[in-house]
């Protein structure tokens, strides 16, 4: 069962990357909703299927591109997922620790989250970049349900700081010095595919969530529970619905991120240089 993973299941997976690169990763990063151009500019790559590592899953998101990424980017060695998995496409919440525990294994002592995002906050707008400090995640189980590895971390452990603050700081002056202007706020998880109502969205707004999307929670959760440091970044790509007089399209998200995605990258680069 998903939920009962031993240690060399996500051992198999990683001696495999390993064997194909020689070396372990500093940092990680996953790439959210047509956000994957990022993966381009990482020198001395080796690309690898997602369909070629063992107990790994695969992607069903047309615009996420079912890649590892493993090379050279801002001085620092990395790994980069090029597509990520969801609970909507089928997978069950356990299942989806499979790809930050395979970083935690390369050797990765943090991890960097992106995700195309619906801006709850009504003074955000599209293609503002909000630096995740919370999130809220009401439906569902637990990634780390079921048995604990205690390879990975404890059965119980705190997750007030699972969105690292330092690396908040950090960020925060990197935008600064390229004149970029972050929002910060609470990411609120909810399960898809369907985007939410316009109720939903307001009572959202009541719990105090910011922005609201389908992915990013169990791969902090995931992280935290390995002691990953965690930055998160949200780029607002609609306003979510009810908000506008109009409805809320795959293909508006697809469009605002392709148009931010210059900006978004320049700001994980100076970030990527930036981190110890």
């Amino acid at each position: 069962m998903s939920n009962n993973y031993s240690y060399d299941f996500f051992k198999t997976s990683a001696d495999y990357v390993l064997s194909r690169t020689g070396h372990q990763v500093d940092l990680a990063l996953i790439l959210g909703s047509s956000l994957g151009s990022l993966a381009e500019e990482i020198k001395n790559s080796i690309v690898i299927d997602y369909a070629d590592i063992p107990n790994f899953m695969e992607t069903t998101v047309d615009s996420h591109a079912g890649k590892l990424i493993i090379g050279d980017l801002g001085g620092k060695k990395v790994v980069c997922m090029s597509g990520r998995f969801h609970y909507y496409e089928g997978y069950d919440f356990e299942q989806l620790v499979v790809p930050v525990r395979l970083f935690h294994l390369l050797g990765a002592k943090a991890v960097i989250l992106t995700n195309a995002a619906g801006a709850v906050n009504t003074s955000f707008n599209v293609g503002d970049i909000m630096l995740i400090k919370d999130h809220i995640k009401i439906m569902g189980a637990s990634p780390l349900r079921g048995l604990n590895l205690p390879e990975f971390g404890p059965r119980f452990f705190d997750v007030s700081d699972m969105y690292s603050k330092d690396l908040r700081d950090l960020a925060k002056k990197c935008a600064g010095r390229i004149g970029m202007t972050l929002r910060e706020g609470v990411y609120f998880y909810m399960s898809g595919p369907q985007f939410e109502t316009p109720a939903e969205i307001r009572a959202i707004r009541v719990l105090g969530g910011d922005a609201v999307g389908m992915s990013t929670v169990y791969e902090a959760i995931t992280a935290a529970h390995s002691g990953m440091k965690v930055l998160g970044l949200s780029l607002m790509t609609n306003m979510a619905a009810g908000m506008l007089d109009q409805a809320v399209t795959a293909e508006e998200v697809d469009e605002t991120a392709g148009l931010a995605a210059e900006k978004f990258k320049e700001l994980i680069r100076e970030i990527i240089q930036e981190m110890s």
